[in-house]
Formats: structure tokens, sequence, C-alpha cells
């Protein structure tokens, strides 16, 4: 199975990261395109704007940001199964963020259920 890693946008980009792509609806503030050194950025994969405004990043509010993130995933068949097709064509794919928290962000969310997916395609 491919490895799904998450990184913080503002950490330097390594040979270890794979294909890199970010998934946030905005650019990182103060990045420029090759310090990001992506190889894709995948806006539309990001919560919408209504979810993330209603969570603001409070841990407290974690595991309902992760239940309607993974619904809004769940309806986004397209970009997420892009994604799916770009983890499997990659021996390591690694999920760029730019929120300063690495437990409370949404990217943990999208890298579980990306391996979710994956799993449950393998049986």
């Amino acid at each position: 199975m491919p490895n799904i890693l998450i990184k913080h946008a503002y950490d330097a980009a390594s040979t270890g990261d794979g294909y890199r792509v970010l998934v946030d609806r905005l650019w990182p503030r103060g990045v420029s395109k090759e310090r990001a050194a992506l190889d894709e950025w995948l806006k539309d994969i990001a919560p919408s704007p209504d979810l993330r405004t209603w969570w603001n990043h409070d841990p407290e509010r974690m595991a309902e940001f992760a239940a309607r993130y993974d619904a809004e995933l769940e309806e986004n068949t397209t970009t997420v199964q892009h994604l799916l097709d770009v983890v499997h064509a990659h021996d390591t794919v690694t999920l760029i963020y730019a929120a300063h928290d690495p437990a409370v962000n949404h990217a943990v969310v999208l890298q579980r259920f990306i391996q979710e997916r994956m799993t449950a395609a393998e049986s």
C-alpha cells in the first residue's frame, strides 16, 4: 500500500515526500511556488468555506468537523477518485496543509479517509 503522509506547508520539501499535493483551498501565506515544491494543488478536496468557518480549527469541534468533512468527501466523488488515482500511481504521496496545529487540521481527516478507502478497495 502506498504511503500517505501529511506535512506542514511551511516545512521544507524533501525527497521522501514523494508526490506533493496541496490540499488547502487557499494558498499558504508567504510561501513561494518554488518553496512549496508542489506537484499538484487540489483545492476542491479541501473542506467547504462554510464548514471551515464553522469549525475555526477548534479542537473541541474536531470530531464533529471530521464527521461533516467525511460527508463532504463522500459527495465529492470526482475529486476523491482523482486523489485515489494519484495515490495509486506513486509510492509516497504527501498531503500539504497550512493550518498551524499538526493534529487539528483537515489533512489528518483526509489522510484517514483516503487510507480507509484504499483498505476497503483491497478487501
